[in-house]
């Protein structure tokens, strides 16, 4: 039997659609409810709580501020969506423009005044540095964004 290149690409998507991670969750869930941060898949995934190699944002006022500061850094992400939001957290898809789709959770933690986040792809095993790379722009740019 010969496997065709267009045979094995139908393969290979297969494959890796079953790695896929679970759509995003876009209930409107209350902070209460905020996912866990934690990167289980280091290979495709980035955050600011463990291993992941990031500190959390910090912020200085409100948390209506800092969810205020994000939304002024998002917007010169083009490639970003907000799916969900509420007072202490927020969802976003960034989507490549091959179409890839990495989801990046926020939650302000008013106590401590810091923003954490994880970066993940939705799609396979890896994502060579793309989560990483970005956060570290987000990063810079919040950074900058709250200076103004």
């Amino acid at each position: 039997m010969r496997i065709t290149s267009r045979g094995a690409a139908i393969a290979a998507a297969i494959v890796l659609s079953a790695c896929a991670s679970p759509a995003p969750n876009s209930s409107g869930a209350a902070a209460a409810n905020a996912p866990d941060l934690a990167c289980p898949l280091p290979s495709n995934c980035v955050n600011s709580t463990g291993t992941g190699g990031f500190a959390p944002l910090p912020y200085r006022g409100t948390p209506a501020q800092a969810m205020a500061l994000l939304q002024a850094t998002l917007k010169r992400f083009p490639e970003a969506t907000i799916v969900q939001s509420d007072a202490l957290t927020m969802q976003v898809i960034f989507t490549t423009p091959i179409g890839f789709r990495d989801q990046v959770d926020f939650r302000i933690n008013p106590q401590d005044q810091r923003i954490d986040f994880r970066s993940r792809s939705l799609f396979g095993l890896f994502e060579w540095g793309k989560n990483r790379s970005r956060m570290q722009d987000f990063t810079a740019r919040f950074e900058q964004q709250s200076r103004q």
